[in-house]
């Protein structure tokens, strides 16, 4: 009864392929979860690196049976959807995908803002013409039986647009994620010099967000694998990236070991960072909690698989 991670798609905001990123990957999020001894899969994300989990599973599943299997959405920015005309058991019939995810736009339901991608303005194949049978769900905070003993618990994170945290429980094990993500700010913490000041508000402010930064530890608490955004360090962040939806790996690393965390994996690589600076990083982090802490550190890697 075991969870097995593997990563197809790492980086942030765009594909960035090239020499500079081949050992770490430079397709963006797509994550393969399998469950058990039946090896039921569940995919997280329908980034470009979608494309190469699709020939595995025209390898491995298809040879079994009709694809059938779950797709859950973190959200619906581009990078994170932008694989998806490139599945390719979408157009093979019999294949049955369940498609979740958090709209952000009442107006624009999960299906439309997934579908219209296949529709010849941009791409060659219109969504009318694909094989598979494909049912969208609208998903918020809850938690929701899978069947077979697999239970997913959600979370709202800190994003620009709605961003769901997943938490995935199978034969007493756990795995969560936590991108795309920024730690919760007070909004109205200003200097009191400023006309703006409000000594209320200041302090509200301060006990909402440390609510929330409670609230997304807890339900990461010992986790025994926790994939967590770690686009930036704490100075790029400080340096104009705050408000943009990302954590730091300060941030990311401190959280994850005061929520008992057992493993925690660096995710949604920044697109301008190399492998060789990526590794650096790594290096560093890894030196500055030795002795400090039990939980393991790595770095979200394509084509790598964790197991728990």
């Amino acid at each position: 009864m075991s969870i097995r991670l593997t990563f197809w798609g790492v980086r942030g905001s765009i594909p960035v392929p090239g020499p500079t990123t081949v050992k770490y990957g430079g397709n963006t999020s797509c994550l393969e979860l399998r469950f058990g001894d039946e090896d039921r899969l569940i995919i997280l994300d329908l980034g470009s690196g979608i494309r190469e989990l699709a020939g595995l599973v025209m390898k491995k599943d298809l040879p079994r049976g009709p694809i059938r299997t779950s797709v859950f959405l973190t959200h619906t920015h581009y990078d994170h959807i932008m694989g998806f005309p490139f599945f390719t058991p979408i157009f093979i019939p019999g294949t049955e995908l369940d498609i979740y995810g958090p709209v952000t736009y009442e107006e624009d339901t999960l299906d439309k803002i997934v579908g219209d991608q296949l529709q010849y303005r941009y791409f060659p194949v219109r969504l009318e013409e694909l094989r598979a049978s494909i049912n969208y769900h609208p998903l918020k905070e809850g938690s929701r039986d899978l069947g077979g003993g697999l239970k997913v618990t959600t979370k709202y994170l800190n994003h620009p647009i709605l961003v769901l945290g997943y938490k995935f429980e199978f034969g007493g094990k756990v795995l969560c994620t936590a991108y795309d993500h920024e730690m919760f700010r007070n909004v109205f913490d200003v200097k009191p010099d400023d006309p703006g000041y409000d000594e209320a508000a200041v302090k509200e402010g301060e006990i909402a967000a440390r609510e929330e930064n409670e609230k997304v530890q807890q339900f990461y608490k010992d986790a025994d694998i926790l994939v967590h955004d770690t686009q930036y360090t704490h100075k790029e962040y400080l340096a104009g990236k705050i408000g943009w939806g990302h954590s730091s790996f300060e941030w990311a690393i401190n959280s994850a070991h005061k929520a008992g965390v057992k493993h925690l994996v660096l995710f949604h690589h920044e697109p301008l960072r190399n492998d060789q600076e990526l590794e650096g990083l790594h290096r560093a982090y890894l030196s500055s909690i030795r002795g400090r802490t039990r939980m393991k550190l790595s770095l979200a890697q394509e084509g790598r698989t964790f197991e728990v």
